[in-house]
């Protein structure tokens, strides 16, 4: 079982590794790390010009997460009147998307889909049902015959 200080640890070497931290020293300043990215944003925005994306993602934790990482970048999150919750907007240059910002969001966002899943089937089995596990999986039941 993870716990949330062994989580918090393992999301922030995740940012450290995204950085391009490359000395122990480094990998210790957090601050430094954000820094390299946002010097990695405005490169990439000299470069290459930043595009409307529309980013859906799965659910709100998901959401919360990638608005987070937006937002410690710089980048303003939005969305469009009637789009849904889980949808998100952002001018981000293609290459700092393709880089930096999705892989980044990827991990990350594995990393803790398993700590919330650990946490629910843990919960679930404890408080509710030790048997948490999936339902059974059953043929399509036959087709009751025409009414005469």
């Amino acid at each position: 079982m993870i716990d949330e200080q062994k989580l918090i640890q393992k999301l922030q070497s995740i940012e450290r590794l995204h950085s391009g931290a490359t000395t122990p020293g480094e990998k210790e300043a957090s601050a430094q790390a954000i820094a390299r990215i946002r010097q990695r944003l405005e490169a990439a925005r000299q470069a290459d010009p930043p595009v409307e994306y529309r980013f859906t993602l799965h659910d709100i934790w998901s959401r919360k997460l990638f608005v987070a990482l937006l937002r410690r970048y710089g980048i303003q999150p939005y969305r469009y009147y009637r789009q849904r919750y889980t949808t998100v907007m952002a001018r981000v240059p293609q290459t700092f998307v393709d880089e930096t910002l999705w892989p980044e969001f990827q991990e990350l966002d594995a990393t803790l889909r398993s700590y919330l899943e650990e946490v629910t089937n843990r919960v679930v089995s404890e408080s509710v049902f030790a048997d948490s596990s999936e339902a059974t999986v059953v043929k399509d039941p036959k087709a009751l015959p025409p009414d005469r």
